[in-house]
């Protein structure tokens, strides 16, 4: 009787190894602490300086309220947190997907610091910087749309928002820079 040798053959796809239920919970818990976090400090120069230098700047007509940065930067923080904990469940938040991650929550937070923080100090010049800033924010997010997508299409599909309103809060960085 002949024995067969030959490997056997995979016919489905692999997929790796989920973390368990705790640890995709502790890690969930992690990115939105994470991106409160950041939330948190980034809020801080803009509490500082709303009612100062701030409240008398001219400001592009389509402004919208104060309330409503506050709630899609909370949404959006909140969104970029749970993209990221599906990457990670994946196993691809790491090397550049990592480095994007993290230069976004950096730049997110370097640009109410530069905008906010350092116009006092600098003025106009603040202003440009921080559309330098939030310039390179977009393009990180961009990188981070790329990277995410393939890792889950919903992290990808949570940063678009994201990505709009970076786009969108460049545009009143960028009047804020050429009229005050």
């Amino acid at each position: 009787m002949a024995v067969n040798t030959d490997p056997p053959t995979v016919t489905a796809e692999v997929h790796p190894q989920l973390p368990s239920h705790g640890l995709q919970a502790v890690a969930f818990i992690g990115f939105l602490a994470l991106s409160a976090a950041a939330w948190a400090l980034a809020s801080i120069p803009i509490i500082l300086n709303l009612g100062g230098w701030f409240a008398a700047a001219a400001n592009a007509p389509w402004m919208p309220p104060g309330w409503m940065f506050r709630s899609m930067w909370m949404a959006l923080y909140a969104g970029v947190a749970v993209a990221a904990w599906l990457v990670w469940r994946r196993g691809a938040m790491v090397g550049g997907t990592l480095a994007g991650y993290t230069a976004q929550l950096l730049l997110n937070a370097a640009w109410p610091a530069t905008f906010f923080g350092l116009f006092p100090i600098l003025g106009t010049a603040a202003l440009w910087a921080a559309f330098a800033v939030i310039c390179a924010l977009a393009v990180s997010l961009a990188f981070l749309v790329l990277r995410f997508g393939p890792a889950s299409a919903g992290a990808g599909l949570l940063v678009l928002p994201y990505l709009s309103w970076v786009v969108f809060s460049a545009s009143l960085n960028l009047y804020s820079a050429l009229h005050n």
